[in-house]
């Protein structure tokens, strides 16, 4: 696995580079933002281990930057401990959030837990939650084994939040990903699809979760 550590402080350079190291994973250390956007231009990486404070561009901004290039899993490694920060990090496209001081030993875990998440998004063609049940394969969708006709935006708004399980998925992403990056429209256009989807779902509708201030959840446990 290759790992991207962008951080100021060469200590912590060294330390996720020995840790890595010993669980076998290939490391390399950028000091800044620029510098990181450059790697992932050149280079592909599987994780990037990413500071907040930095000299030139935060972490934050560079994150959203570095998502526009390549999807690549970040873990968000700061001092900042403030729940604002955190949620802060994840609409901007942060997958994990890790304060420091932090266990070199708990973040190696935390890698392998992303990024087999990660490769797990693209294979499955069936889910069942309780209730639900979707299966990509035929198309279609089931609530308590009855048969549910969704509208084909409800249906791929709904694949895209059952594709990041308990994940935050801010409105722009949303748009972003379910419509298209030149689609015209607003927050309301996200809202106003996923009233439509939680009243197909029925019973099902709880699984979808409303993050205030920020967007939509998948709820995998109720």
């Amino acid at each position: 696995m290759r790992i991207l550590v962008v951080d100021d402080e060469l200590s912590i350079h060294e330390i996720i580079k020995e840790y890595s190291t010993l669980y076998g994973h290939e490391c390399t250390a950028v000091s800044g933002g620029m510098a990181a956007i450059k790697k992932v231009q050149e280079e592909d990486f599987d994780v990037i281990i990413m500071d907040v404070m930095m000299p030139d561009l935060d972490g934050f901004v560079t994150t959203k930057r570095i998502k526009q290039i390549k999807e690549i899993p970040v873990i968000m490694l700061s001092a900042r401990h403030s729940e604002d920060d955190k949620l802060y990090g994840f609409k901007m496209g942060v997958d994990d959030y890790m304060t420091k001081p932090f266990s070199a030993k708990e973040l190696m875990a935390r890698i392998n837990v992303i990024t087999l998440r990660s490769s797990q998004n693209i294979t499955p063609t069936h889910f069942q939650f309780e209730n639900l049940v979707v299966d990509t394969l035929g198309r279609f969708i089931e609530v308590n084994e009855k048969r549910v006709n969704l509208k084909p935006k409800e249906y791929e708004l709904l694949l895209f939040l059952i594709n990041r399980p308990n994940q935050v998925c801010t409105r722009d992403m949303i748009l972003q990903h379910v419509w298209s990056d030149d689609y015209i429209g607003d927050d309301r256009t996200v809202d106003s699809h996923i009233k439509m989807l939680r009243q197909s779902l029925g019973n099902a509708r709880s699984h979808i979760k409303t993050i205030r201030g920020m967007g939509y959840m998948f709820e995998t446990n109720r």
